[in-house]
């Protein structure tokens, strides 16, 4: 029996009914039933009388559960779409129900970071790269599952939504993973890549995160399109430098989890991390900004993380330096802009050629 036929009768689940695990349990289900998980009973209970979640209107083809087995049992094929500050915590409590054959895809753009019990990320912490964890080195960290994948790119969940145009790229070592992936995804209006680099995708998706946080502090200090263009090529070079030091290829930067997501976030003022650095640029708190916001800013952390391993790996990343000073050691936005401006850098592409 043809097992790429047979998988298509099988539900598929989504782990996290956050904005874009609902976008992507909606994409799924144009071709597929499927299993959405949420710990929280109420999400579950609105979701089953009103068929919205997250202001989206929920496909009839998904069917809502807080039970981790309805999961688990049914669905050969899971997408974790949670925040990485609970990720570690959901991929535990899901790993006694896991088994070899399942295939975990993740949407998760952050890192993970195991401290010694105290301890915090400041300006004095030193994290080599065997500290830190992508979400799919988690995956395999906690679970025995194999066959794991990540989805990164241009996302924008609101865009998904309504049905816009979109597209993204599905990275795994496993191209069985990519072929499952983009049988369950792919739409008329949701195109999928495929590539091999899993780290370097997770890495580009992450990465631009924290420039993202840039792009939003420039626009709420009054900078046209020049200084935004300046941002994203710079902030571009540093994301490669960053990622190939943590391990990814170049090459992944280069598509649409790296410059396509790049240019989405740091031109949309529908993204949480441009949001943060335009209120960031606006006087507010850090903590203020981040009390009141729904959704988690993935960039904040990343900020924090991708700044300790810039002190431990002896190398230089002045934007990710300077957005750590803004957002953590008082540097208002307008002096971290006049101390970019005028560093001593004369050649354009100084990293990686």
């Amino acid at each position: 029996m043809d097992s790429q036929n047979t998988s298509d009768k099988f539900p598929v689940g989504v782990i996290g009914a956050g904005v874009f695990g609902t976008a992507v349990a909606n994409l799924l289900a144009e071709n597929r039933d499927v299993i959405l998980y949420s710990r929280r009973k109420e999400v579950m209970d609105t979701i089953l009388s009103k068929r919205v979640n997250r202001g989206q209107t929920m496909n009839p083809r998904i069917k809502p559960t807080n039970r981790i087995e309805d999961i688990t049992s049914s669905c050969t094929l899971i997408f974790p779409v949670v925040s990485s500050s609970s990720f570690r915590e959901m991929i535990k409590n899901f790993s006694p129900y896991l088994r070899p054959d399942h295939i975990l895809i993740h949407g998760t753009k952050g890192l993970d970071v195991r401290l010694k019990e105290g301890e915090t990320l400041n300006e004095k912490t030193f994290l080599n790269r065997k500290m830190i964890r992508t979400m799919s080195e988690i995956i395999l960290q906690e679970t025995e599952v194999m066959r794991v994948g990540c989805l990164a790119g241009p996302n924008l969940a609101s865009e998904i939504a309504l049905g816009q145009p979109a597209a993204s790229v599905l990275a795994s070592r496993f191209d069985e993973v990519i072929r499952e992936g983009q049988k369950a995804l792919r739409s008329s209006r949701f195109q999928v890549f495929g590539n091999h680099d899993i780290t370097g995708v997770e890495l580009a998706g992450v990465l631009k995160n924290v420039i993202a946080i840039a792009s939003g502090a420039l626009s709420g200090l009054g900078y046209g399109e020049n200084a935004r263009a300046l941002l994203i090529s710079r902030g571009m070079v540093e994301m490669v430098h960053i990622g190939k030091l943590m391990g990814g290829e170049p090459k992944a930067f280069f598509g649409l989890a790296g410059v396509g997501d790049l240019i989405a976030t740091c031109s949309s003022e529908k993204s949480r991390n441009f949001t943060v650095g335009f209120r960031l640029a606006k006087g507010e708190k850090i903590e203020d900004i981040l009390r009141s916001m729904d959704e988690v800013a993935e960039g904040v952390n990343t900020v924090r993380v991708t700044n300790a391993f810039i002190r431990s790996a002896k190398t230089r990343a002045p934007m990710t330096e300077t957005i750590y000073k803004c957002l953590f050691s008082g540097m208002t936005v307008k002096e971290g802009v006049d101390y970019l401006m005028n560093l001593p850098l004369g050649t354009d592409l100084d990293y990686f050629f």
